[in-house]
C-alpha cells in the first residue's frame, strides 16, 4: 500500500514504513522530479510558476501562492495515498519547517480522505519511542491484513 507521512519528508516514518513492505509517499521523490527536471535552471529554486496555478486545486486564489506552490508538490501525495501517518508535535529537525497552514491544510486534506490514519504524538523518552514503533508497525500490519 502507499502510505503518505506527515511531516512529507520525515525519512524515520518513510523508513519504518518501506520496511514492512509499504511505499511511503514522501516529499523527497516529489522534488527530485522538480530538481532534475530541464526547466528548472537553479536548484533549490525547484518551484516554476506552474506549481501555484497547479496547487489552486487544493487552495483557493486567496491562499498566499507559498502555500498554493507547496499544496501542488503535497496535495499529489495525498490524493495517491492509501493510508497516512501523521506525527504530531515533531521538533523541527524532524521533518519539513514549511509553513503552519500548509501543515494544517494537508493533515485536513488526509483526514477528509477517509482513509486509515494513525496520529501520532512525537516521542520524548526511549520508552516512548518503543511504543511509538510499536504503534506504526502494528497500524502497517493491519493494512496488509485488510488488503490481503
Amino acid at each position: 500500500m502507499k502510505v503518505a507521512i506527515f511531516p512529507p519528508n520525515s525519512m524515520i516514518l518513510a523508513d519504518l514504513v518501506e520496511r514492512r513492505g509499504h511505499e511511503p509517499l514522501v516529499m523527497q521523490r516529489q522534488i527530485r522530479k522538480k530538481v532534475t527536471s530541464a526547466e528548472i535552471d537553479s536548484p533549490p529554486l525547484n518551484i516554476t510558476e506552474k506549481e501555484p496555478i497547479e496547487g489552486l486545486k487544493y487552495a483557493a486564489i486567496e491562499v498566499p501562492s507559498g502555500v498554493r506552490g507547496r499544496m501542488a508538490l503535497f496535495g499529489p501525495l495525498i490524493e495517491e495515498a492509501d493510508a497516512a501517518i501523521i506525527m504530531e508535535d515533531a521538533p523541527f529537525g524532524f521533518g519539513c519547517v514549511g509553513c503552519a497552514r500548509t501543515n494544517e491544510l494537508c493533515m485536513f486534506n488526509i483526514r477528509k480522505r477517509n482513509i486509515p490514519v494513525l496520529e501520532v504524538t512525537y516521542p520524548t523518552s526511549s520508552e516512548e519511542t518503543m511504543e511509538l514503533v510499536n504503534k506504526i508497525n502494528e497500524f502497517l500490519d493491519s493494512l496488509e491484513d485488510k488488503n490481503g
